[in-house]
């Protein structure tokens, strides 16, 4: 397979590129140079945003054009109209990474590909994540036609090479140690994707030509709060002690689920329904397996080691993580309930 990747040197893409290399695939990588690619590829420098900016990629193409491409664009969706109209008839199919935030909100526990959609249009501007990620989906289509245009509904992605600092942000601060504020209950269930084994299925789809949406995320309760914890401690050897506090004191702090507590959502309430209950049973059978929390945990925090701990962030996403006073409050007012590094 001749496969092109839009981006290629962080994280999704990286982890696309990686495995593409991994399967013997010939590897075209087109970026704007500002990280180094996987060795073994073949790179093409340009930037989409800019007049003119897909200029190599018009001048490439190795014996005339790709067997797919994949895209992980998730900003303004005329950049992956243009991409995709030039590569149409270039390229055989074309592979977007897409996310359930296209959904309609509130998420319907349980939702397949089916579930109602925001607005999005393919020759849009930047507008909010959902209607831009919308947008590329329809620019997909729109060039390449629903046989050919695989969308690749991801919900959150962990593993090593992220770039949004979730995962990293748990395993320094447990690698800190001390008591550590563990929103509970421990036995909530989380869904997630490694990054390794989206690329993964995505080339598998790929190679047998599947199209159309799928929704990308582990089955439920593929792990819980507990068990990404206590990985977490395992892996960093640290002397932390997790201490589990109810889900009452956390929200009575004003700490906000999700962004300062990242991963964490309580339960009972619409938000973790849409986050951690999603249908994968159309990815499950064409092939989706997903690699133990522990794999993963242990694997992020072996490439964030080799980085000195400090892993990089895109610059168009918030800080996740919580201020070390507020966590010394709540512990102190809460007392939490004393874990176990086990």
């Amino acid at each position: 397979m001749r496969l092109l990747v839009l981006g290629g040197t962080e994280f999704v893409g990286r982890a696309v590129a990686e495995a593409a290399l991994g399967r013997g695939w010939e590897v075209t990588v087109f970026h704007r140079g500002r990280h180094q690619p996987p060795a073994g590829v073949r790179s093409l420098h340009g930037d989409r945003t800019a007049p003119g900016g897909l200029a190599a990629l018009r001048a490439a193409g190795p014996g005339g054009g790709w067997d797919a491409v994949v895209d992980t664009w998730s900003a303004a969706p005329r950049a992956v109209r243009e991409a995709a109209r030039l590569l149409r008839g270039r390229a055989g199919r074309y592979a977007y990474v897409s996310s359930r935030s296209v959904y309609a909100w509130p998420w319907p526990p349980g939702a397949a590909e089916d579930a109602p959609l925001v607005d999005g249009a393919a020759d849009a501007g930047a507008r909010d994540y959902a209607a831009d990620k919308r947008g590329g989906e329809l620019a997909a289509v729109d060039a390449f036609g629903a046989a050919d245009s695989l969308l690749v509904r991801a919900g959150l992605i962990l593993g090593p090479y992220e770039n949004v600092g979730r995962l990293p942000w748990w395993l320094t601060r447990i690698a800190r140690g001390g008591p550590v504020l563990a929103p509970g209950p421990r036995e909530l269930p989380l869904q997630y994707i490694d990054a390794r084994d989206l690329a993964g299925w995505l080339l598998g789809a790929l190679e047998r030509g599947l199209g159309g949406p799928y929704n990308l995320v582990s089955p439920p309760g593929h792990t819980t709060m507990g068990e990404l914890l206590r990985a977490c401690v395992s892996a960093t050897g640290a002397d932390a002690e997790l201490r589990w506090t109810e889900p009452e004191a956390i929200l009575a702090a004003g700490i906000e689920p999700w962004t300062e507590l990242p991963v964490w959502v309580p339960p009972g309430g619409e938000m973790h329904d849409a986050v951690h209950r999603a249908d994968v049973s159309r990815a499950v059978a064409t092939g989706l397996v997903c690699r133990p929390v522990e794999e993963t945990v242990a694997d992020t925090w072996r490439w964030l080691s080799g980085l000195g701990g400090t892993g990089p962030r895109r610059s168009d996403r918030g800080r996740p993580g919580l201020d070390p006073r507020v966590e010394a409050k709540v512990l102190g007012l809460a007392g939490g309930v004393p874990g176990t590094t086990l």
